[in-house]
């Protein structure tokens, strides 16, 4: 198949039930899904092994994010991601509810990852979408701390007095990277862009039972390797939004993340970057317009532009916000 074929595409939602999950999918993105569950993930692209991303449109509709990129490689997702990726999809992107709080937990770097598992370290970013008063994250220690202090706070039951707290509003972006101990506050609906790796060490879930009357299980001894004990700081990002311009949030050797708040049609033009785009709605109606092609997404959905396409019309339906996520050229 030709690669001027390829056109935007949306995959099927992979919605996941949390301890910890809400109702926000439905009530905030307008969802229709099971009013009895608690839905605390959405993963929206994924090729994590057990969750690969399906397509829901177009004619490669019912192929899965693996399928395409073996087939398309470097059309789809950039040449220089696929000399460096092969055919893994480097991201993972999802909505989270937050409903409760989630557990405190921290990531390894890719060095110990792929020691320990071949896999990639997950470095992350949340945006938030939606918070109730007084909500907030917790990210890195308040003060550099060893593993002996880490250890005996959590033996005294005493570890969130040793996190820093950070409240939250609607706009507010973080930057976690891989080995910052964290959590995310109950109340608090956010998407999440990090590299694609599903490894999570829980070292403290607040005392909270499952389902099933049970403690979570907890990863002390593999995350004590893996967390950095010193005091950050920098998580919190400072961004001044502008209107119908993309505006960078963040540029790093994992992603590059920028937000655009439209109320009027724009163009991109994507012929320096040689990556796949994604943009994640996180508010109203926009559509996608390439030289063949018409798509749309709404709030609490997601799209991926294929790197072999270099020029889009955006056209939002009244105020509208997206996240813009690729990845930059690598650089020695």
């Amino acid at each position: 198949m030709e690669a001027s074929s390829l056109y935007p595409l949306k995959f099927k939602p992979t919605l996941k039930e949390k301890v910890w999950g809400g109702k926000k999918f439905s009530s905030f993105f307008k969802q229709n899904l099971d009013p009895t569950k608690k839905y605390g993930e959405s993963w929206q692209i994924s090729d994590i092994e057990g969750d690969v991303s399906i397509i829901e449109n177009g004619f490669l509709e019912e192929n899965s994010l693996v399928d395409i990129i073996e087939l398309y490689m470097g059309d789809l997702v950039g040449d220089q991601i696929y000399d460096r990726f092969g055919l893994a999809f480097p991201l993972l992107f999802k909505f989270i509810d937050a409903n409760e709080k989630l557990s405190l937990q921290v990531h390894p770097d890719s060095e110990l990852a792929y020691q320990r598992y071949q896999q990639l370290g997950k470095t992350e970013l949340w945006y938030i979408i939606d918070a109730k008063p007084n909500a907030g994250l917790y990210i890195g220690f308040n003060k550099k701390t060893s593993q002996e202090e880490f250890l005996d706070a959590l033996a005294q039951g005493e570890l969130e007095k040793m996190i820093q707290f950070y409240p939250v509003k609607k706009g507010d972006a973080f930057f976690i990277p891989a080995g910052t101990i964290h959590a995310i506050g109950e109340g608090i609906l956010l998407a999440e862009i990090q590299e694609a790796s599903d490894i999570t060490y829980r070292v403290f879930d607040w005392n909270r039972k499952d389902k099933n009357g049970m403690m979570r299980e907890l990863h002390i001894e593999e995350a004590l390797e893996a967390i950095n004990y010193n005091r950050e700081e920098g998580y919190k990002i400072e961004y001044k939004e502008e209107l119908n311009s993309s505006v960078s949030i963040i540029q790093s050797e994992f992603f590059n993340i920028s937000k655009l708040v439209l109320d009027t049609p724009i163009h991109k033009s994507y012929i320096q970057i040689d990556s796949f785009v994604v943009y994640m709605c996180t508010e109203g109606e926009v559509h996608f317009f390439t030289e063949r092609d018409h798509e749309f997404i709404v709030a609490g959905e997601s799209i991926l532009i294929p790197a072999v396409i270099t020029d889009v019309d955006i056209v939002p339906n009244g105020k509208s916000e997206l996240l813009e996520i690729y990845i930059d050229k690598k650089t020695e």
